[in-house]
């Protein structure tokens, strides 16, 4: 495989989506199992030993180590955010896919195996589940989040079943530090830097922390023309002023970065005062200190706008991930194999979370970001140059070598 090929598979995995002209695939539909199908069948023409785990997510071995060797992780996820882009988890997939199919074509033994990994849901779009398949992997899946709905009332659990997945044997996808060496991603930048910068490909320096809380706020529902505005317990309009405090603590904490992404108003008809309202927060901060105060301050307005409005405001933590450090050795590595290229090595953190914050549980991880046009992601107006992606092949392809031992 090259980059000609890479961009070819990233483009032809967009027919698997769950809308047609929007690319959405999400874990547990058709659209993704599509996806998966195509991609077992590429790491099989690849020569790689394929299989598939309880939770949905697909993995091709290279048998390049002694037996009961341990296997060192490359890839990334398959699913997607609505009307998401092409290459935000997919590229990472298949240019683990061309790099370990480079190193079984050279013949050559590593004291790893090498496994491509798809992963089957760290958009989390679905199920409010952050990293719930690699999460699997790692041993940190929460059997609560089984019972988690999706807007359909769908719980994770039927949602996995009638994918072909086992909602039982999840906790047994589970791997132990012996048995995973690293985990190395490819995965374009998600913002502006490289750009500006005019580099091709950076080192990833660590993933900041993210917390995740979905609040709902009780009012009182009514007639929207015959109820006074004084004394209303109008649920939306407490949301809003939710959604502005939300806003402001961002504003006035240096690196904090806080959304609202979903809002839902009930009983959602334009003549009724709404009675009730559910809005997620997604806050995160590269400090776990500074991410907890921020916290803390919104759930201090969440209280006085409670009080002001006669609205009754409660708070569900849906997910915390703490700052994640990417291992000193494999940056040295990825550091390295840049200056191989005759490139400068630019170091970034990486504001948006990845498979390796549940991974770096059970082993040393480390990324590698690639350039993308305008920095845009989650969009379906993503776009890498295939020259940056040769570049990130030989980058990785001299990441596994060194670290295997062979110059």
């Amino acid at each position: 495989m090259d980059a000609a090929t890479v961009m070819e598979r990233c483009d032809a995995l967009q027919v698997h989506t769950e809308e047609p002209g929007r690319l959405t695939r999400r874990l547990a539909t058709p659209a993704l199992a599509g996806a998966m199908d195509a991609v077992e069948g590429w790491l099989r023409d690849a020569g790689l030993e394929t299989h598939r785990d309880a939770a949905l997510n697909l993995f091709g071995r290279l048998r390049c180590g002694s037996p009961g060797a341990p296997a060192f992780l490359l890839g990334s996820h398959l699913d997607s955010v609505p009307d998401g882009g092409r290459y935000d988890g997919p590229l990472g997939v298949l240019t683990a896919l061309a790099v370990v199919e480079r190193i079984g074509a050279t013949g050559a033994r590593l004291p790893f195996d090498l496994e491509v990994c798809a992963f089957s849901d760290e958009e989390s779009t679905r199920f409010s589940t952050a990293y719930w398949s690699s999460a699997a992997v790692a041993g940190r899946s929460d059997p609560a989040w089984l019972d988690r709905s999706d807007t359909s009332g769908v719980t994770l659990r039927d949602a996995l079943t009638a994918a072909g997945g086992d909602p039982a044997a999840v906790a047994g996808c589970a791997r132990s530090r012996g048995e995973v060496a690293g985990w190395l991603e490819l995965h374009i930048e998600q913002g502006p830097i490289l750009e500006r910068d005019g580099l091709p490909i950076g080192v990833v320096t660590g993933i900041q922390a993210q917390a995740q809380h979905r609040f709902t706020i009780a009012g009182t529902a009514g007639h929207a023309g015959t109820t006074p505005m004084a004394g209303r317990r109008d649920a939306l309009a407490a949301a809003a002023a939710l959604i502005v405090g939300v806003e402001d603590v961002a504003r006035r904490t240096p690196g904090v970065v806080a959304t609202v992404g979903r809002i839902d108003a009930e009983p959602g008809a334009t003549n009724v005062i709404a009675g009730r309202v559910t809005l997620t927060t997604d806050v995160r901060h590269p400090d776990d200190a500074v991410l907890g105060r921020a916290l803390a301050e919104i759930e201090d307005a969440a209280h006085a706008i409670a009080a002001e409005r006669g609205v009754e405001i409660t708070n569900e933590a849906l997910a915390l991930n703490r700052a994640v450090p990417c291992d000193p050795g494999l940056m040295s590595a990825c550091a390295r194999a840049i200056a191989s290229q005759g490139l400068p090595v630019r170091e970034l953190a990486s504001g948006a979370g990845h498979d390796a914050v549940a991974l770096s549980h059970i082993a040393p991880v480390a990324m590698l970001f690639l350039r993308c046009r305008g920095g845009i992601s989650h969009n379906p107006a993503e776009s890498v140059l295939a020259a940056d992606v040769t570049v990130a092949l030989d980058v990785m392809e001299r990441v596994i070598t060194t670290i295997g031992g062979r110059p």
